[in-house]
């Protein structure tokens, strides 16, 4: 089983750290992108290396039913928490919240959904030292103050946010009302929205015409340390969200959020080598505008656990809304990755900008991911993918043993075909 001790730290650093290493990291202002990136037009139509893949028969349903009931079971309390049992702290996290919530409307367990949606809204809110209340985020997380078997206290542990975990929560929200016609979850929904907007995004100015309105990972303090630096995570970039958000949220631009989303996408993937996301880059408000982060900063520029998202995250795009740029940027950049399982029939976990292996093992999350995105470029290495390292002799067993509380999201939700999803959930009705 892969250990995570170390992108745990990586991902979900302890914000005060991040704040007391900003002045370091600023010297990034001076380095160089590994090439300059040109401004990119977003296509209109998609590429012909791209053929949507045929839906998937539903008689696979119960197999994700029993995988849901065993992650149920063995991840969430009663009461609605989520535990990461890979952590010795037994934390929990917004992110896997907001997993848990997805999966629930998905599989249509309208109970866990609640219990879970509840949990985090009573546990994870956000307050002022006074009791009141800052936002409708959610702190990202909470566990004991001390080793779970010794600890005196439980409670957040950060109360920064994590803007992926709150924009997979919405999107959930959005999804249940429309399933199970429950309009408190919609009015939650465009509540977070107003919240989300307001402290999770800006607007930048770039040259060749790449200014405009970015998401941001978390709250600006913490990624915008100096007035031409901000710190972006590729893998929260949700276009297909976005699309959703607009539907219900006419107040914001959510459209720009595609818009200037993919242009993120497609100009970062220039730092690699292999054109691969990075789990972190550094944007530049002089050119070159994206630049790969100091390898002494606490976050770093290179393909790996983050980054794997993107693929699913695009994929969801291109299966939903047929969007020119998710097939483009699937075909110009997945590709490499799947002539090196072809070749070898294993990828490794982490890539450096070279398109070194950093490491000399695999990641089921990570091929989970690609095997959603692969299945609309080429349908039998996507099997291959699927058949050598994401089937589980006996669906009551987990993916990489029963602590592994990320795989088992990513697992899941990379196999779970989109296709399943009903269109009025996709389109405005409220």
């Amino acid at each position: 089983m892969i250990s995570r001790a170390c992108f745990k730290w990586m991902k979900r650093w302890s914000w005060s750290v991040l704040l007391g290493l900003l002045v370091n990291i600023a010297i990034a202002s001076c380095l160089s992108a590994v090439r300059l990136e040109a401004a990119y037009e977003l296509p209109t139509q998609l590429p012909a290396s791209v053929q949507l893949a045929p839906s998937v028969s539903k008689a696979d349903r119960p197999f994700f039913e029993t995988t849901w009931q065993r992650y149920r079971d063995r991840f969430i309390q009663s009461d609605g928490r989520v535990i990461d049992w890979e952590n010795d702290d037994q934390r929990t996290t917004s992110e896997g919240q907001a997993y848990a919530m997805l999966r629930a409307v998905l599989i249509d367990d309208p109970d866990t959904f609640d219990q879970v949606l509840t949990w985090g809204e009573q546990n994870l809110a956000r307050y002022t030292p006074e009791g009141e209340l800052v936002d409708h985020l959610w702190a990202w997380k909470w566990g004991p103050d001390t080793l779970p078997d010794e600890a005196e206290q439980w409670g957040i542990l950060d109360q920064n946010f994590a803007t992926d975990a709150d924009i997979d929560a919405v999107t959930a929200l959005i999804m249940a009302n429309r399933r199970w016609h429950s309009p408190d979850y919609l009015d939650l929904a465009q509540t977070k929205l107003k919240d989300i907007w307001d402290y999770s995004t800006a607007d930048i100015a770039l040259t060749n015409d790449l200014s405009g309105h970015y998401l941001l990972p978390g709250p600006i303090e913490a990624f915008h340390p100096s007035p031409e630096i901000w710190y972006l995570n590729p893998s929260y970039i949700a276009p297909y969200a976005f699309r959703l958000f607009a539907q219900i949220d006419q107040q914001h631009d959510w459209l720009e959020l595609v818009d200037t989303g993919y242009r993120m996408l497609e100009g970062s993937s220039q730092l690699s080598d292999l054109g691969l996301p990075s789990d972190w880059v550094l944007l530049h408000s002089e050119t070159p505008h994206y630049r790969a982060l100091p390898a002494t900063a606490p976050i770093r520029s290179l393909y790996g656990f983050d980054a794997y998202r993107v693929w699913w995250r695009v994929a969801l795009d291109l299966t939903w809304f047929k969007s020119a740029p998710a097939g483009h940027y699937l075909s110009d950049h997945l590709s490499a990755l799947l002539d090196r399982w072809q070749q070898f029939q294993q990828l490794p976990a982490q890539i450096d900008l070279s398109g070194q292996a950093m490491v000399d093992y695999g990641a089921t999350s990570q091929y989970a991911m690609i095997y959603q995105a692969a299945r609309h470029l080429d349908a039998e290495v996507a099997e291959s993918i699927r058949e050598n390292t994401l089937t589980l002799a006996d669906p009551n067993d987990f993916w990489d043993g029963d602590s592994a509380y990320y795989t088992q999201n990513l697992a899941w939700l990379g196999l779970y075909p989109p296709e399943w999803v009903p269109t009025d959930w996709l389109s405005a009705a409220e």
